[in-house]
């Protein structure tokens, strides 16, 4: 350790030195800081989890028939069964599966149309497999997409994970609010556009039923008598027809209830030439019922068919209408895509004519965009969502823990040192540890396959080395402190052989940190969290016997009351290390 003293001493001893040593830490300060906006360190709440399950959404065009939604989901389980990770499926038509984690949010339970399927895919358990579920499914998703999607034109085929923290509707969601639904879907297409243009943006769909025209068959109750019919008979042969209902039922010793005997037609007699009129009313026109009289009586006859627009879902939200347009990110993180598609419809939105403001502040809702149609006057929203924002405000509140801890920190150091310089000095060192965590994720994204994100749990490791870290500027302060009054050390010399003495402990310490944070390194959701705290441990260390020392050396609050000093000459003082 006398090397180490000798180096300290001989940096305290030139003014020169002292100012490198700050100069460098602080521009080490600024690079770290500055590799999150430049994407060196990307940020995101959590990473991908690899699971043994993923999902797949369906969603043909409103209005489309279940034989086409089959179709498509088909093609997508001819393209899974060729993978050899893949064990089994389960497809659902019609409706969604079974409520798992992430359906909790994405509205799988209130799926009841023919346009939609999901198809529950399960894999090989995940330590027996070499690729990543997440990655799987980034692989399989251009393929299935370029495939299938063109059997229905307008189809949107979206690949979801199970989630590795809260479940979300989708990774980046912009609702769009106002008071005319038609803007509103004009507005929301838009959106959809310009976020299907943005890198590393997939999956993008919008939550709003396409209006469709349709065909309404009313009894024709005048019809209806005068042929000797009735309506109840008319409205069952429609139903019986085309969805089946139970005529009579049967009983068995094998089964408690009765058992229903179920009546419809065919596939093939259900079907249609097309969807044109002419198409419907030759099919009503093959079908007769037999009156009172015994005569048939086509259904044409008797039923009024009448060409209607769709009624679409309108969903609301704090009792304003609202369109959702959700996208999901291809291993990436949510806040990049977003700040470049939201530029993109800045411009984009000038240019159309609209009066474009940005949220005034900085809150919950700073990246929400206010338009203002000049034309009408009326004014719409779009607001960001879904796990972007959950991001946002995890950071936002892991931030301000972080403050708080500072705060505190501070305090309790006043109250023990009556001294704000000798508190800062202690702050200083404990928040230079950034410089760490920040690069230790650099390097860890280096040497892994997938993307190392800064996540949540980094910066709780980072939070966590605040108090490691100011230990270590505490020994150095309190020792050299204690030679200078108790020895007559002078104190640049004080300060050099504390250095000195309490980097071996400082060492073992930071040894064992890192030790027993190896283990959460390698774990796919708390990596952050060890790697945080390997690297910022590394960088305590040095920033504690190097930089803490020059801050210690300018510090007048080092100085001892001279009132009854102590002679001593500090070469003849022996140390115990």
């Amino acid at each position: 350790m006398h090397k180490l003293e000798n180096l300290v001493h001989w940096i305290l001893t030139s003014k020169f030195r002292k100012s490198m040593v700050i100069i460098l830490t602080l521009v080490a300060l600024v690079l770290s800081v500055l590799m999150i906006p430049v994407g060196l360190v990307k940020a995101r709440m959590l990473p991908g989890k690899s699971a043994n399950t993923f999902s797949v959404y369906i969603d043909t065009p409103t209005g489309s028939s279940k034989e086409q939604t089959k179709k498509v989901s088909e093609c997508i389980v001819d393209i899974l069964k060729q993978e050899k990770e893949v064990t089994d499926m389960e497809l659902f038509l019609g409706e969604g599966i079974p409520l798992d984690y992430a359906g909790l949010v994405k509205g799988a339970g209130m799926k009841n149309s023919e346009n939609v399927a999901e198809l529950a895919v399960n894999l090989t358990d995940k330590h027996e497999r070499d690729e990543k579920s997440f990655a799987m499914v980034s692989r399989l998703r251009p393929v299935i997409k370029k495939k299938c999607e063109p059997l229905v034109k307008g189809t949107v085929i979206k690949m979801i994970e199970q989630p590795a923290g809260p479940p979300t509707l989708s990774s980046i969601v912009v609702e769009v609010t106002g008071d005319d639904l038609k803007k509103d879907r004009e507005l929301s297409l838009e959106v959809a556009k310009i976020l299907s243009k943005t890198k590393k943006v997939v999956d993008v769909d919008i939550m709003a039923d396409d209006i469709f025209k349709k065909y309404t068959l009313i009894p024709n109750k005048d019809k209806i008598a005068r042929s000797g019919l009735s309506v109840d008979q008319v409205n069952k042969i429609i139903y019986l027809a085309f969805e089946g209902m139970a005529i009579a039922h049967k009983n068995s010793t094998n089964e408690d209830g009765q058992i229903n005997i179920f009546l419809s037609l065919d596939d093939k007699t259900k079907m249609f030439a097309n969807n044109s009129l002419e198409a419907l009313q030759n099919k009503l026109g093959s079908m007769n019922l037999m009156n009172k009289k015994g005569m048939l009586v086509p259904l044409t006859e008797v039923v009024d068919i009448k060409e209607v627009k769709s009624k679409p879902m309108i969903m609301h939200k704090d009792l304003n209408r609202m369109i959702n347009v959700i996208a999901e990110t291809d291993e990436e993180s949510q806040v990049y895509p977003l700040l470049e598609a939201r530029d993109k419809m800045i411009d984009y939105f000038k240019k159309k004519g609209y009066k474009v403001e940005k949220e005034p502040g900085i809150n919950t809702y700073m990246f929400d965009l206010h338009l203002t149609d000049p034309k009408t006057g009326k004014k719409y929203l779009l607001r960001w969502d879904g796990e972007m924002k959950v991001t946002l405000d995890t950071f936002r509140d892991l931030g301000g823990a972080f403050i708080g801890a500072l705060v505190l920190i501070f305090l309790l150091l006043v109250i023990y040192y009556k001294s704000f310089a000798l508190s800062a000095i202690v702050l200083a060192g404990s928040f230079l540890s950034i410089i760490g965590v920040i690069i230790g994720h650099w390097v860890a994204d280096l040497v892994t396959a997938d993307t190392f994100f800064l996540t949540a749990t980094s910066l709780i490791g980072f939070i966590a080395l605040m108090g490691i870290s100011s230990r270590n500027s505490l020994l150095l302060i309190d020792f050299a402190k204690s030679l200078m009054e108790a020895k007559g050390f002078e104190k640049k010399r004080a300060i050099a052989v504390a250095s000195a003495t309490r980097a071996k402990p400082i060492a073992l310490t930071a040894v064992a940190i890192i030790l027993g944070s190896a283990l959460l390194a390698s774990d796919p959701i708390f990596g952050g969290l060890g790697v945080a705290l390997i690297s910022g441990t590394v960088a305590a260390v040095f920033v504690s016997l190097i930089f803490v020392p020059v801050l210690m050396d300018n510090s007048k609050a080092m100085d001892v009351d001279d009132e009854n000093p102590i002679h001593h000459d500090p070469k003849n003082v022996s140390i115990t290390r």
